[in-house]
């Protein structure tokens, strides 16, 4: 075997490996919103619209997970239980994190957005290397959550003045605003 060819077979291996990583990552990433809707969702009670939503979303972030279980056994892989642990605990702390403010719901709302956006991006690189390792199973899942993302973020761009004008008209009233 030439060196050229063994560089080569070193280079693709670890363009899999990056992959691998990648699909891992996006694994513990959904686990990661499953919790932060999971517990989202406990404090939405002023906000049923949004509620309803995220109900959706948190259907869409588990099948999400479930095609990213598909494509690693397609590569006869597993998710990575370290990082589902790490980031469902990390998603739990966030979701958290904002529970004590007077403006809960609209510090949820544009944590939200961010994340969609991070999830994205995410989705997109995915793609990149699954098409470039020519990996079909994969790139069609990661179109298939990259659109689901992509509809969550717009709804959340589209609710963002509406979710602050409810907040603010709920304040004013002296109702209780924060979710």
């Amino acid at each position: 075997m030439s060196t050229a060819t063994v560089a080569a077979d070193s280079t693709i291996y670890n363009h899999k490996s990056f992959y691998i990583a990648g699909l891992h990552n996006a694994h513990a990433m959904e686990t990661q919103a499953i919790q932060i809707i999971s517990r989202q969702l406990d404090r939405l009670e002023d906000y049923p619209e949004m509620a309803a939503r995220m109900r959706q979303h948190l259907a869409e972030s588990e099948a999400q997970r479930a095609r990213l279980d598909e494509v690693l056994a397609t590569l006869e892989e597993t998710h990575s239980t370290l990082k589902d642990t790490a980031l469902g605990f990390v998603g739990n702390m966030m979701a958290m994190a904002h529970t004590p403010a007077a403006d809960e719901v609209v510090k949820n709302t544009l944590a939200n957005y961010a994340f969609e956006h991070f999830e994205i991006a995410a989705y997109k690189s995915l793609i990149t290397i699954g098409e470039a390792l020519g990996h079909p199973a994969g790139v069609s899942a990661a179109r298939a959550n990259l659109a689901e993302e992509e509809a969550m973020a717009a709804w959340i761009d589209s609710h963002i003045g509406p979710t602050i004008l409810r907040f603010m008209g709920r304040d004013a009233a002296g109702l209780k605003a924060d979710r």
